[in-house]
C-alpha cells in the first residue's frame, strides 16, 4: 500500500506513534542499512514532529519475564536517554516480539481514538514487524517509516518491509511522514 493511499498520518487525534525497543543494549547492536543512532535520531524527528499534530507517543519497550535481564532498572535495558518518556508518552513493556500481544495496548489506543499507527525503531524484522503485522490484523491502518528502522542485514530490513507492505501496511519514509 502506497503511503499516499493512506493520507493524514500527521494530522488530527487519531495518531499514534509506536516506537518500538530503543533501549541501549539493543540500539548498540550492529544494524543495516543505518545503525541504530541514526534509528534514535529519526525517531526523536518523528516524535517531535507528530507531536505537533497531537499524536499520542507510544514507547515500547523489551524485558525478560523471567528478570533474567537485570529488569527495567539495569542500564542496558534502559531507553536511550533521547527517547525517555515525556508526560502523556504510553510506555508499553512486552516480553516477546510483539507489543500487543499481552499488553492491553490496542485497548489503550482505541480508548484514545486512536486508529492510524505510525511505527519506528527495532528491528525491522522482530519487534517492528510483529507489532505492525498485529496492528494490521487488528484492523489498525498502519504506516511503517522505513528509514526510521533497520535490522541485521539489508536484505533481511527489505525482506520485512516487503512482507509488511504485503499484509497491509503503508510503508513510507520520514519524508512521507512529517510532509506538511
Amino acid at each position: 500500500m502506497e503511503a499516499a493511499a493512506m493520507p493524514g498520518y500527521r494530522r488530527g487525534e487519531t495518531t499514534a506513534l509506536v516506537l518500538v525497543d530503543l533501549q541501549h543494549w539493543i540500539v548498540d547492536m550492529p544494524w543495516a542499512p543505518i545503525p541504530g543512532t541514526q534509528v534514535v535520531d529519526a525517531c526523536v524527528r518523528l516524535r517531535d514532529g507528530l507531536a505537533d499534530a497531537k499524536a499520542t507517543t507510544v514507547i515500547v519497550r523489551y524485558l525478560r519475564a523471567d528478570g533474567r535481564d537485570g529488569g527495567p532498572q539495569a542500564a542496558p535495558n534502559q531507553l536511550v536517554a533521547a527517547l525517555a518518556p515525556r508526560p502523556g508518552d504510553l510506555v508499553v513493556t512486552k516480553d516477546g516480539l510483539d507489543a500487543f500481544t499481552g499488553t492491553g495496548l490496542a485497548g489503550l489506543l482505541r480508548e484514545q481514538g486512536r486508529t492510524r499507527l505510525v511505527i519506528a525503531g527495532l528491528s525491522t524484522a522482530h519487534g517492528v514487524s510483529a507489532t505492525a503485522g498485529t496492528a494490521v490484523a487488528s484492523g489498525f491502518d498502519v504506516a511503517v517509516v522505513s528509514d526510521a528502522t533497520a535490522s541485521v542485514t539489508v536484505a533481511e530490513h527489505t525482506g520485512a518491509l516487503d512482507q509488511l507492505a504485503r499484509a497491509g501496511a503503508a510503508i513510507c519514509s520520514m519524508a512521507d511522514i512529517l510532509a506538511p
